[in-house]
């Protein structure tokens, strides 16, 4: 009863009326810690839509790029066109980073939104700002302005994550929470993949053996 008491403290609003229902349904409800999380849930969203944005950017070159690659083996000038493929490999190489940073945050998206009990914020948050350290890192060079953001999205995130332990009492497995970190960068990395194969075409033949495609 008194972590149930604590729970409806930090969860939802005082002054909020029927709050004996709400608490037994624990369905999104309202709160200190509901609103600092849905906050998060945005900022992670917008993050989101700028990594498609510059991934974007980002395959226009690609596409301009490979059609200078086929013109040059067109005309048989191997030099240029393994020049122009070089330079597609790291433009490739920076997509598919901001691919799979972007598969992970949706990932991460998608179980923040579903937490309705303080126990799940524990469960959810620990993995997920694993997630979103890896994710900072991979893009920091990239993006450094999203870097920046997603350190403030980490910050408050671990806010939540500090409160939510707190006040039902519940004590972070940081080996679990490792584990499900890595699963989630996995199973983005692989849809990424997958995704990247069907966005980009194949290089030529003779020009991708030389460039590592």
């Amino acid at each position: 009863m008194i972590i149930l008491s604590k729970f409806v403290e930090k969860w939802e609003p005082k002054d909020t009326p029927g709050l004996a229902t709400r608490v037994k349904e624990t369905i999104k409800p309202p709160g200190p810690l509901k609103p600092r999380l849905d906050a998060a849930i945005r900022a992670l969203q917008l993050q989101i839509q700028k990594l498609d944005i510059a991934n974007q950017k980002f395959q226009e070159r690609d596409r301009t790029i490979f059609s200078k690659i086929v013109d040059a083996y067109s005309r048989h000038d191997m030099d240029r066109a393994k020049i122009y493929a070089n330079e597609l490999v790291e433009i490739r190489k920076m997509s598919k980073v901001l691919m799979q940073s972007r598969m992970a945050l949706e990932q991460i998206v998608m179980r923040l939104s579903t937490v309705t009990e303080l126990g799940d914020i524990v469960a959810t948050l620990a993995p997920a700002m694993g997630v979103i350290r890896s994710v900072k890192t991979g893009i920091s060079t990239l993006l450094p302005e999203a870097e920046r953001e997603l350190g403030d999205i980490s910050t408050i995130l671990s806010s939540i994550l500090v409160d939510a332990g707190q006040t039902a009492g519940l004590s972070l497995n940081f080996e679990t929470a490792n584990e499900d970190a890595m699963k989630i960068l996995n199973e983005a990395a692989a849809i990424a993949e997958q995704k990247f194969k069907e966005k980009f075409p194949e290089l030529p033949t003779g020009v991708s053996e030389k460039t590592g495609f």
